[in-house]
């Protein structure tokens, strides 16, 4: 075997080739990817094969190896339904849905109580830090945490689902 035409090499192993890569990947669109996929490697890097009668050995060994290359992928960085892991996902508006002007926002912090409020006018409006702010208010860091979830807790329930609804309740108090 001095020269092998790609196209007689495909009619030759294709079916085994194909039959070898059904029984490890137990899907028929899998086999035919990893099938394909092994064609592909021969056709970029079969010239560096220097002996021939090896062929069939080089096939057989690269689809393997294809197919443990993709198991591996899988567990890295597996596929999910998004179905399956929608209430995982975090809860995200589009983009502008939600804006609210500033005045809207400082009325609805206004009917939080202050403990909350402060730390979180300090740390959403201003910008500081929680450790800023614990040094600020002279309060423990997890202490600060707390009151700005909390706080944005009381914020969100004041918006709830419908934000101008909401906004409107509170802009007429």
């Amino acid at each position: 075997m001095d020269t092998l035409d790609f196209e007689q090499l495909v009619a030759q192993y294709h079916e085994p080739l194909f039959r070898f890569a059904y029984s490890l990947a137990q899907t028929e669109v899998e086999a035919r990817e990893l099938t394909q996929q092994t064609f592909y490697l021969w056709a970029a890097k079969g010239h560096q094969l220097r002996d021939l009668s090896k062929v069939k050995t080089w096939l057989f060994t690269t689809l393997h190896r294809e197919y443990l290359g993709g198991k591996r992928r899988q567990v890295r960085f597996p596929h999910f339904e998004l179905e399956e892991v929608e209430v995982e996902l975090p809860v995200q508006a589009p983009p502008g849905s939600y804006r609210l002007d500033g005045v809207t926002v400082r009325e609805a912090l206004a009917q939080i109580d202050e403990l909350y409020r402060v730390p979180l006018a300090l740390f959403y409006l201003e910008d500081y830090s929680y450790n800023e702010i614990a040094e600020i208010l002279q309060v423990p860091l997890g202490t600060i945490k707390s009151r700005i979830s909390r706080g944005m807790a009381m914020l969100q329930e004041l918006f709830g689902a419908d934000r101008t609804t909401a906004a409107r309740k509170v802009a007429n108090g």
